[in-house]
C-alpha cells in the first residue's frame, strides 16, 4: 500500500472547487477508496482546511469536513515535528511541519502546488498531476 500525503492546498482545491485545479485534486483524493493507497494529511493541514472552507463555503462547511474526515487520516503534530521543522533550514515554516509530518507517517510521496518549498524533502515531492501520470 502507497501512502500518500496531501498538503493543504490539494484539499482546499477539491473542497473549494477551484477551476483550474479541482479535477486533479479530487482524482488524488478518490484514490483513498482503493486499497493500494493511504491517503493521509496532517493535523495543521486539516485544521488549515477548516479555517478555509469556514470563510468560503460556511453552508456546506460541515458536510465538506465531514466528508474528507471519513476519508483522509490524520498525522499528529507534535513537539517532535514542530523541533524538526524549526531547526530544518526550510523558509515556509507551515511547509516544514507538513514535511516532517509526511516522514512521520512514512509517506511514499507528498502531493502539492508548492513543490518549491519542499527543496530538502527526502520524498518525492509532486503536483497533484505530476501524480496521476505516475498511475
Amino acid at each position: 500500500m502507497k501512502k500518500i500525503f496531501l498538503d493543504s492546498d490539494i484539499l482546499l482545491d477539491a473542497l473549494l472547487k477551484r477551476p483550474e485545479f479541482k479535477l486533479s485534486a479530487m482524482n488524488v483524493i478518490s484514490l483513498a477508496d482503493n486499497p493500494k493507497f493511504k491517503i493521509v494529511t496532517s493535523s495543521v493541514a486539516f485544521v488549515n482546511v477548516h479555517y478555509f472552507v469556514d470563510k468560503f463555503d460556511r453552508v456546506n462547511k460541515s458536510n465538506l469536513i465531514s466528508g474528507l474526515r471519513s476519508i483522509i487520516s490524520i498525522i499528529e503534530v507534535g513537539e517532535t515535528i514542530i523541533d524538526l521543522a524549526l531547526k530544518s533550514g526550510i523558509n515556509d515554516f507551515e511547509d516544514a511541519v507538513q514535511y516532517y509530518a509526511a516522514v512521520s507517517a512514512k509517506a511514499d510521496a507528498i502531493i502539492t502546488r508548492n513543490i518549491k518549498d519542499y527543496k530538502l524533502s527526502t520524498i518525492p515531492v509532486l503536483t497533484a498531476e505530476q501524480f496521476l501520470r505516475t498511475l
